[in-house]
């Protein structure tokens, strides 16, 4: 995910100014079932520190050994660990272990192109045999550009490897307009995420992003000067002021807008009396807009306090980025992830 490389990048760049060695594991390829995909992973330096996890835990301790050959060598290998005989996940992994050194023209480059929400592309190129092997390693393709993350990975790989290719679209943001308690609670949830939370509150309200733990941005635009054109296919939109008349106002600034989510908290009475109003106002909306509307905002799960709450509205937003449908795990078919 975006948000987990972008911290991934940050926190090598410190070790490597206080002079520590970083080595980068990427899961390249799986036979069976794993607590997470290919296409995840994780830093660990010279010092025994390590970031990020590409197992649910029981992966890691094996990779930190593994890796000590890397940490001497600086040649990259393919390590395979079968959690088929170990812990019942089902699954073979095939980790590519190698030095990762970020430069400052890299970071310079990523910052941007996160900045500016474009994707870009990572490749992994790999043997698909355990051992050390030339001509293996990760780069990025930023703008156009490549940046390998290996310094002795040069592009050039040989007939017998593979490559595991995956893009990452611009991190998943989340805005919610309002500025109460249970603003404060989404935003909480929703940083936990990874998700850039924006608060929108209106200009009378006397609040400051330290009051939102987690928000990276809080802004008072007046009605009519809401930016919509911000709110990309990447982006969620919650509608929760606890006032009947901002929320109008809110709707009829977001009725041309289509992000990825829209919600309107609160009871289904509450919804239609707002919508009334909206109507009022902008008597022809397009279907669209009133179809992507997802009023009361949440999944039934019983939620009463604001966390509950913001679980629930959470839940239903993953649900329509993955296109599932709620339901028990236990009562699904197939793999119970992804």
């Amino acid at each position: 995910m975006t948000h987990e490389l972008r911290k991934l990048l940050q926190i090598a760049a410190l070790w490597q100014k206080g002079g520590k060695k970083v080595v980068l594991a990427t899961v390249v390829d799986l036979e069976g079932s794993s607590y997470r995909r290919p296409g995840v992973r994780m830093i660990l330096n010279d010092q025994g520190e390590a970031l990020g996890a590409v197992s649910g835990g029981c992966v890691e301790k094996e990779i930190m050994s593994k890796a000590q050959s890397v940490f001497r060598t600086g040649k990259a290998k393919i390590m395979s660990y079968d959690g088929r005989y170990r812990v019942g996940c089902d699954g073979l992994l095939y980790i590519l272990l190698e030095t990762f050194e970020a430069s400052e023209r890299l970071l310079q480059t990523f910052e941007a192109v996160y900045k500016d929400r474009k994707s870009f592309q990572a490749e992994s190129y790999y043997h698909p045999e355990p051992g050390e092997h030339e001509g293996i390693g990760s780069r990025l393709i930023l703008d156009a550009e490549s940046f390998p993350l290996n310094p002795s990975f040069q592009g050039d790989q040989p007939e017998d490897t593979s490559c595991y290719s995956q893009v990452y679209p611009p991190v998943f943001q989340l805005y919610i307009f309002g500025a109460e308690h249970d603003a404060v609670k989404l935003c909480q949830a929703a940083h936990q995420l990874g998700w850039e939370v924006t608060i929108v509150a209106s200009p009378d309200e006397a609040k400051s992003k330290e009051y939102f733990p987690g928000a990276a941005h809080l802004i008072s635009p007046s009605f009519d000067n809401i930016d919509t054109s911000v709110l990309d296919t990447q982006t969620a939109v919650v509608v929760m002021s606890h006032s009947l008349h901002k929320d109008v106002q809110y709707l009829i600034a977001l009725k041309d807008a289509k992000p990825a989510y829209l919600g309107l908290l609160g009871p289904a009475h509450r919804r239609e009396r707002i919508l009334s109003e909206f109507l009022n106002y902008c008597p022809d909306p397009s279907p669209e807009f009133m179809e992507q509307l997802h009023g009361p905002a949440g999944i039934n799960i019983g939620a009463e306090s604001a966390s509950e709450i913001a679980v629930s509205i959470l839940a239903e937003i993953l649900s329509e980025l993955r296109d599932q449908a709620p339901m028990a795990l236990r009562d699904k078919t197939g793999s119970i992830h992804g």
